[in-house]
């Protein structure tokens, strides 16, 4: 169906632009019409033909960001709690919105919601934007008329996922940099100093000491086989890039990372944090257990926490408990597995779950500031090491010539 760009004027006099699907131009005024928007005809096109064809130019504003959606979560909420029409709301939202992409499908829900659907049917057609666990809460809102507390139970939900996801990577970005830089100017001394410095001590005549020599030699095969490493990393990151894409692959790189040392247990409290928050969340805001289950697997962010829920998931649709599932799939600590079970059998799991999240978002947080003073002494052993001992390497013959010249 076509898609029309119009502008048309409400009743206060507020010029309205937006965009709308029809069958035809005719169609759109009509509709136009039937909202009480005074259609202006010659800025109605069909988007795409003549004129209206647009250029789209690169900007680092176009994608929505989580950040949008929270504020856009913690405004909307302020405003039906002091009462603002929810039409009314979402069309001041989507006007003052600094993001341009995301304005126009806050202006798109607030058309559907016009037309009488829900709120959450209207989220829905914008489900990069608005996720399954973003619509079912407010459905669940909206079917036990709590709307704006579940919102606001949605803004600090994002917030706190946001805030653990910028952890996760501030963990990873230190040692990944230096790496990175460790590898470039190793490089760099292998492919365009030692060279020079070979080259000089073939003028000397004499037997170059042992260090020397290995470093040499394996300047001379880097240079060599050059373009062999580069086709192999590159090779090797499309392989990864390949696997993780498959359903076995993603699951053995996942268990991998939960397993890998140093930086494994991070990734399990953040996995089980994100778990029992997004559970907790879900189950406290009336969604029912079995499909908060689903909801929760699908967006855990690891393969095998994703398999675990489903177990629990299996497992309470057959009548029995979460807890034991959970410790059959060898991902969940005892003393989370203790505590859900208790949980359940006090009615407060939804409770539970919010302190299980707590204690191990705090636990991420002293395991990024325990893995940061530890790698600070550790970049420093390596990096003197390499780039140390290929400069000692390259000052032995030098210091064996001026003990010779002096003798």
């Amino acid at each position: 169906m076509p898609e029309f760009a119009y502008q048309g004027r409400t009743a206060s006099g507020k010029i309205l632009r937006g965009t709308m699907e029809a069958p035809t131009r005719e169609a759109v005024i009509n509709r136009l019409r039937a909202q009480r928007i005074q259609p202006i005809p010659n800025r109605i096109r069909e988007k795409g033909k003549g004129f209206d064809r647009e250029i789209k130019l690169p900007s680092i504003r176009s994608a929505v960001k989580a950040r949008d959606v929270v504020i856009f979560t913690r405004q909307l909420t302020t405003m039906i709690d002091a009462g603002m029409p929810l039409v009314q709301s979402l069309d001041i939202l989507g006007t003052q919105t600094d993001n341009r992409a995301f304005g126009a499908q806050v202006i798109g829900v607030k058309e559907a919601v016009e037309s009488g659907s829900t709120l959450a049917d209207a989220l829905r057609l914008y489900p990069k934007t608005f996720d399954e666990l973003y619509t079912n809460m407010v459905q669940a809102g909206e079917v036990g008329g709590i709307l704006d507390t579940i919102l606001s139970r949605l803004s600090i939900y994002m917030e706190k996922m946001i805030s653990l996801r910028r952890k996760i990577k501030g963990a990873m970005i230190y040692p990944v940099t230096i790496i990175a830089v460790a590898i470039i100017v190793t490089l760099i001394l292998l492919v365009f100093v030692i060279p020079v410095f070979a080259e000089l001590f073939s003028s000397f005549g004499q037997a170059l000491p042992l260090p020397t020599q290995i470093v040499i030699g394996l300047s001379n095969a880097t240079v060599a086989y050059l373009h062999v490493i580069i086709g192999t990393v590159v090779a090797f990151a499309i392989a990864v890039r390949q696997t993780y894409r498959t359903e076995r692959g993603r699951f053995l790189l996942d268990k991998f990372m939960l397993k890998a040392p140093i930086l494994g247990p991070l990734f399990l409290k953040a996995s089980i944090a994100r778990f029992s928050r997004t559970l907790g969340t879900l189950v406290s805001s009336g969604v029912p257990i079995l499909d908060s289950l689903t909801i929760t697997s699908r967006t855990a962010g690891n393969k095998v926490v994703e398999r675990a829920g489903f177990m629990v998931r299996e497992s309470i649709s057959q009548g029995r408990t979460m807890a034991e599932p959970l410790t059959q799939s060898g991902v969940f600590p005892p003393m989370v597995c203790q505590m859900i079970g208790a949980g359940e059998m006090t009615g407060a799991i939804d409770q539970m779950l919010q302190k299980i999240a707590d204690f191990y978002e705090e636990e991420v947080d002293n395991a990024v500031a325990n893995l940061t003073a530890l790698m600070e002494p550790l970049v420093i052993v390596i990096l003197g090491t390499i780039i140390g001992g290929l400069v000692i390497a390259m000052y032995l013959p030098i210091f064996q010539l001026g003990s010779l010249l002096s003798s």
